[in-house]
C-alpha cells in the first residue's frame, strides 16, 4: 500500500513541476492602474495625435499603446464595477481621463 503512495507521488513530482512554471494571466497590473477605455489606439492613429496635440504632448516621444477615455477600474468583482468596454494596464494617467499612455489590453473574464 506504502509503495503505490509513494509511487503516485514520485510520479506526479514532474507534471507539478510543469504546473509551477507555466505562465499565469493576472486582473493585477504590475507596471501601472487597471483602467476602462473607451478604446485602445496605436499612438501614430490621428486621433490620438489630435488629442496628445490637445495637451501639449510631443506625439513622437510617446509609443505604444493609448487608451482613450479612461476611467479607473479599483475593485474587481465588486457589483457595479464592470467594464463593458476595452480593460487595460496604463502607465501613464495623469490625463484626467482624456487619455491614458503605455496601454496594455488585458482579460477581465478570466
Amino acid at each position: 500500500m506504502f509503495a503505490r503512495a509513494s509511487s503516485a507521488f514520485v510520479l506526479a513530482l514532474p507534471i507539478l513541476a510543469a504546473a509551477n512554471v507555466l505562465p499565469r494571466q493576472s486582473n493585477q497590473c504590475n507596471t501601472g492602474s487597471l483602467q476602462c477605455c473607451s478604446s485602445v489606439q496605436s499612438s501614430s492613429s490621428s486621433l490620438v495625435a489630435t488629442l496628445l496635440g490637445l495637451l501639449g504632448i510631443a506625439a513622437g516621444s510617446v509609443t505604444g499603446q493609448v487608451g482613450v477615455t479612461c476611467s479607473p477600474i479599483t475593485i474587481i468583482g465588486v457589483s457595479g464595477t464592470s467594464c463593458s468596454e476595452q480593460p487595460v494596464c496604463c502607465t501613464n494617467n495623469s490625463f484626467n481621463g482624456v487619455i491614458a499612455l503605455g496601454c496594455t489590453p488585458i482579460n477581465l473574464n478570466l
